[in-house]
């Protein structure tokens, strides 16, 4: 029976961060959780794929809530004129009750951040693309960007298949045992018409830190 890993929780304080900051004692740690999820599920639902959000970091101060979004389409994000962006930062600090900062990082490569690129072949699965020209396009389209390896896992019923499989696409090397690994992970669900879900699970290696 194999032990599964996930590679980011392995790796933090090493090449990884949290993507929440803060300390909290007994009593306001269950608040603070729950506002931070109410956060999370603010953007998501907002924003959604549209604006190819990778990460949202929390970092708390005394009286600041610093919320950082890093997205490949940042125009979406901050809208026409910032109305976007203020709208959102109104709605944050109503769930959080203090001051709030909205910080817009925008990615350069999404073909080099596994969560990018997990919900791009589950949104080409959606629209009923073939499964292995998405998944080799994906993967060609990275390693052409310099990373040094990808591994690509689907499984379910894949085209509408009567039995679920597994089919896998690696390029390059991908050391998922070598912690100094720099390896960005993410799996996500696509619901294929049909044929119900249909699991995506991205791996990209970027080199090993020193």
């Amino acid at each position: 029976m194999g032990q599964k890993v996930n590679p980011i929780s392995m790796r933090l304080q090493l090449n990884k961060q949290w993507s929440s900051k803060w300390f909290a004692n007994k009593r306001d740690y269950t608040k603070f959780l729950t506002q931070d999820l109410a956060v999370r599920r603010l953007i998501d639902v907002k924003l959604g794929s549209r604006a190819a959000i990778n990460r949202v970091e929390i970092e708390r101060a005394p009286n600041l809530v610093s919320v950082t979004i890093s997205t490949a389409k940042a125009g979406v994000v901050i809208g026409r004129g910032g109305t976007g962006v203020q709208e959102l930062k109104t709605a944050i600090e109503k769930i959080y009750g203090t001051q709030t900062r909205l910080n817009i990082e925008e990615i350069k490569k999404p073909e080099l951040y596994a969560k990018l690129v997990a919900e791009n072949i589950a949104h080409q699965i959606e629209r009923r693309i073939a499964f292995r020209r998405a998944v080799k396009h994906s993967a060609a389209a990275t390693m052409r960007l310099g990373a040094k390896g990808i591994r690509i896992e689907l499984s379910g019923r894949l085209g509408g298949a009567d039995m679920s499989r597994i089919e896998k696409e690696v390029q390059g090397s991908v050391p998922l045992h070598t912690i100094r690994a720099d390896i960005d992970f993410h799996k996500t669900t696509a619901q294929y018409p049909g044929s119900g879900l249909i699991g995506v699970k991205v791996w990209i290696y970027k080199g090993e830190t020193v």
